[in-house]
């Protein structure tokens, strides 16, 4: 693909997770448009072969991947013949879904399964993917987590305590593999415009909109192009750290 910012990102390889839609799909547009070579994971039948199909169409080397990631000995299993083949030295942890619930009335079902997919997915796919970084001395792991993870919210007792963990977990992964040049950061986005939050009804929106400095909610390639830049060259000195893209809402 042909882009002024390609080289950006030439001759490495991005796993991005939840790429089906949403943010995921924007991070796989921006980092194919700055040369990045794609391994793309969703469990989402519909709209991964379409995201993956237009990438290919404008010259982007990509694969796709149907998995649903809470699987864990499949997801295992993947990534060890993913990793047979190629080097993947930037992960991009973003899969992710909400279960709503206050605290004394959810499910533990319902938080482990909030917990699986964001706590328990990037832990693993970071555990089996950072050796090769280290390996190589040099690695990009981009975790999303959310404005919730900072402030909680009533009625998202597991979201909130997913997002806030990734955060945890980044910083503790940012210490242990520091030494070895692969920088860990999380990116904390607030409202931005993906389906789930289209769909959301606007007497939910619209408080947040009105809490947020800029006014609107933020678009998903917004977020992504933050993305880029914590995987590109032009971050190497960042790490262990969490940027908010929010507009200015929750600062």
């Amino acid at each position: 693909m042909n882009s002024e910012n390609s080289i950006h990102l030439k001759g490495h390889t991005a796993l991005i997770t939840g790429a089906g839609q949403g943010i995921g799909e924007a991070c796989a547009e921006v980092f194919a448009e700055r040369g990045a070579d794609l391994i793309l994971l969703d469990k989402n039948r519909k709209t991964l072969p379409k995201v993956a199909k237009r990438i290919a169409s404008k010259g982007g080397k990509v694969v796709a991947h149907i998995i649903d990631l809470t699987r864990t000995t499949l997801l295992q299993k993947l990534i060890e013949e993913i990793r047979a083949e190629k080097t993947i030295d930037i992960l991009v942890n973003n899969a992710g879904f909400d279960r709503p619930g206050v605290t004394a009335k959810m499910e533990k079902k319902d938080l482990n399964a909030v917990m699986g997919i964001h706590i328990d997915v990037p832990f693993l796919l970071t555990k089996w993917l950072l050796p090769q970084m280290r390996a190589r001395r040099w690695g990009r792991i981009i975790n999303i987590s959310s404005v919730y993870g900072l402030s909680g919210a009533k009625g998202e007792a597991a979201y909130c305590t997913a997002k806030a963990g990734i955060i945890g977990l980044t910083k503790t992964t940012a210490r242990e593999a520091g030494p070895d040049n692969v920088t860990v950061n999380a990116v904390v986005p607030g409202l931005i415009r993906t389906p789930p939050m289209i769909k959301l009804p606007d007497k939910y929106k619209q408080p947040i909109i009105d809490q947020t400095l800029l006014g609107r909610m933020g678009e998903p390639v917004e977020l992504a192009r933050v993305v880029a830049f914590l995987a590109s060259e032009d971050s190497s000195y960042i790490t262990g750290t969490t940027i908010t893209v929010s507009g200015g809402w929750g600062i």
